[in-house]
């Protein structure tokens, strides 16, 4: 009797979705995927190209942050683990450098990027 109950409680887990957890977009949570609005699709942020480090943390760890190009370069979406949404757009006009949203700026810092709130640097 008690191997009858085994076998039926490990057949009815099969199928039970793991990991089912979807945001407004559809993205899959538990992957780490959020939504790009530059690309229009779901995505994981800590595996694109372009990757920021916190520089001074106030936490035991070290957060990363992944940064997206539009195709003309006009717009950066970046992903901020603590931002009140998935990602923000910083824009930026003409021959200009730097990418700018209130108080966020996104610049060319020898080979890679640095991004600033307040004028200091936060990402790098």
């Amino acid at each position: 009797m008690f191997l009858g109950s085994l076998v039926f409680a490990q057949k009815a887990d099969s199928h039970t979705k793991i990991g089912g957890g979807k945001d407004a977009h559809g993205c899959l949570v538990s992957a780490g995927q959020t939504y790009s609005q530059i690309q229009k699709k779901c995505l994981q942020s800590f595996a694109q190209k372009v990757k920021l480090v916190e520089q001074n943390p106030t936490e035991s760890y070290t957060k990363q942050t992944g940064v997206i190009f539009s195709k003309d370069m006009k717009k950066a979406e970046i992903f901020l683990p603590d931002g009140k949404e998935n990602s923000m757009i910083l824009s930026k006009s003409g021959k200009e450098s730097v990418w700018k949203k209130g108080e966020y700026a996104l610049s060319p810092e020898g080979k890679g990027y640095e991004l600033k709130k307040n004028n200091v640097v936060i990402y790098k």
